[in-house]
């Protein structure tokens, strides 16, 4: 008895924990500084894997922008680059808006996050559940046909409340 109590007790440990296996527990602006981890808390997110030097990103980038600033309370985008510097990765974070925290340039988690996903090119959008659960790796697709769908769906596939939401 004394043992199920302490992994109820630690189950929300358990969860956060594996959010931060996930991504790392830091996570940067566009300035450099640090965003804490836990303002993902309770989100959907959008793992992000895009560059500053690749056109087709370029063009879904201010897409990206928009739904998640119109449902910044529910979604939110972590940026996985693959320029070449930490300059070009914060200089496209401010040329395109991007108000949204990124992995570090100089993380082992870029390349992790890249081979976890089995991600080939770019842009691509992993969507997962602030837990750190897998529930599309197509989220560029479902934004791009169907924004307000895409994120309803997302919500639901997390076991989010979708009723009332029109976003």
């Amino acid at each position: 008895m004394k043992s199920l109590l302490t992994l109820l007790l630690l189950a929300p440990l358990t969860c956060l924990a594996s959010l931060q296996d996930l991504i790392g527990t830091e996570l940067v602006n566009a300035k450099g500084e640090t965003v804490d981890v836990a303002s993902l808390d309770g989100k959907i997110i959008g793992l992000y894997f895009s560059a500053s030097w690749c056109g087709p990103c370029r063009a879904f980038t201010p897409e990206l922008v928009k739904l998640r600033d119109r449902n910044d309370e529910d979604f939110e985008v972590v940026f996985v680059s693959s320029d070449r510097s930490a300059e070009d990765q914060a200089s496209y974070m401010k040329d395109y808006d991007m108000e949204w925290p990124a992995i570090p340039f100089d993380s082992g988690k870029r390349g992790e996050l890249s081979s976890k996903f089995g991600i080939s090119g770019i842009p691509s959008l992993v969507i997962v559940d602030s837990r750190g659960n897998l529930i599309t790796k197509n989220g560029r697709g479902d934004a791009a046909e169907n924004p307000r769908k895409a994120l309803r769906g997302w919500k639901k596939a997390a076991g989010q409340d979708v009723s009332g939401s029109d976003n």
